[in-house]
């Protein structure tokens, strides 16, 4: 699906894979802090909505625009050390735009970053399991679908992000239970 929403470009060269992961694998580490926080401190359910939706939308932003910034420095860099280099839109090594790249992050971004938030959009109890669930599955998901594009078996990239993603789930579930003490 998400493949689907990025265009054939990505889905048959791979060319954005780096992007579409790192925004999906954060959208979807994010959105799931925000829910493990509400949930850990013990908050209105209704809460996650608010907080994810500004979640999604901010931080898929943020992380858009800093890709911007660091592709655009990263060739106008380039661009310093090459005073020979006319052709400003491909003197880098790989020809992408920072405009491109900044969309293709906050497209993966928001569309992975809504599963820890869909069990809340669609009231589905128990709130919390079923978004630890979605969770789980949205990288799983993510993570194979870069076999789409790579070599390695698809069970092993999905268990590989699946790994990863559950890990720093984790880590955002801890802190919110220990803070939620504290409020």
């Amino acid at each position: 699906m998400l493949a689907e929403l990025l265009g054939d470009e990505v889905q048959s060269s791979g060319r954005y894979l780096a992007e579409v992961i790192y925004g999906a694998n954060d959208g979807i580490v994010t959105t799931f802090a925000v829910v493990s926080g509400v949930a850990g401190a013990a908050l209105n359910p209704s809460i996650v909505l608010i907080l994810g939706v500004a979640n999604l939308f901010a931080d898929g932003f943020s992380m858009g625009m800093s890709n911007y910034l660091s592709r655009r420095s990263a060739i106008d860099y380039r661009e310093s050390q090459d005073a020979g280099a006319t052709d400003t839109s491909q003197s880098h090594d790989d020809g992408k735009s920072p405009a491109r790249t900044a969309g293709v992050t906050f497209l993966a971004f928001v569309v992975a970053g809504w599963a820890p938030l869909l069990p809340y959009v669609f009231e589905l109890a128990p709130l919390f399991g079923y978004s630890i669930a979605f969770t789980g599955v949205a990288f799983f998901g993510v993570g194979a679908s870069r076999s789409l594009v790579t070599d390695r078996h698809w069970m092993k990239n999905g268990i590989e992000m699946f790994v990863v993603g559950m890990a720093a789930a984790a880590v955002a579930y801890a802190v919110g239970n220990l803070l939620g003490g504290v409020a």
